[in-house]
């Protein structure tokens, strides 16, 4: 049962912020003693967009799970120190934000990074006070690529599908939202304009401010 409210929802790592290649380079101080060095090609295809448990069983399958997850953790601990203090919001994002905040249209994160990874991104990009829910893959019973945790999300604001609109930059992201019945903006952080618009993405764009994507905004949410 969906409400009848517009809203805006966000994926976090590549969309609010370019952090792909900081992801990379904690992967690889991780994984490269494990024999896996990832290249961000590599890492677009096989670890952009999945959640922890779902890497953890690919490229850990003879740890047991408590070790993957342990191994996980890690990867995150590295990713936060490299992450601290040099995240920086994609160029036109504060402004968006801040439009949806006078149009009272609620803003959601959805993503498939750990809980503490999400709060440190949105608080260190000091917009964390802007979002009404924070929804995480791994808390549910099925992380994106499944629709649900966007289902989720707008459940969380009373937002219906059809009035609102998604933005993510990975493969699972945009198969998550799109299934969820959300028009998708891919944002090209890692990947180009054909491989998100294959995914279902009805545009792309590269930041926030870009001009077609602001008037898509605009009519979509009537402001």
């Amino acid at each position: 049962m969906h409400g009848s409210g517009k809203a805006l929802l966000f994926d976090i790592d590549g969309t609010l912020a370019d952090t792909d290649a900081l992801h990379v380079q904690a992967f690889n101080q991780i994984f490269a003693p494990r024999g896996h060095v990832f290249d961000r090609a590599r890492a677009s295809k096989e670890l952009q967009g999945f959640s922890n448990a779902s890497i953890g069983e690919r490229f850990l399958p003879d740890e047991p799970p408590e070790r993957q997850a342990a191994i996980m953790a890690e990867k995150e601990d590295a990713f936060r120190k490299l992450a601290s203090g040099q995240i920086r919001p994609l160029p036109g994002l504060m402004a968006l934000l801040a439009l949806a905040d006078r149009a009272n249209i609620p803003v959601v994160a959805v993503t498939n990074a750990p809980r503490v990874n999400a709060d440190m991104m949105l608080s260190g990009l000091g917009i964390a006070d802007r979002f009404k829910a924070v929804i995480i893959g791994d808390e549910l019973p099925h992380a994106k690529p499944h629709p649900m945790p966007y289902l989720e999300g707008l459940r969380a604001v009373n937002a219906a599908p059809k009035s609102s609109l998604a933005f993510e930059d990975s493969r699972s992201g945009i198969q998550s939202a799109a299934g969820a019945g959300i028009a998708t903006i891919g944002i090209r952080t890692s990947l180009g304009h054909a491989d998100l618009v294959a995914e279902g993405a009805v545009m792309t764009a590269d930041r926030f401010d870009d001009p077609e994507l602001m008037k898509l905004i605009a009519t979509a949410m009537g402001w």
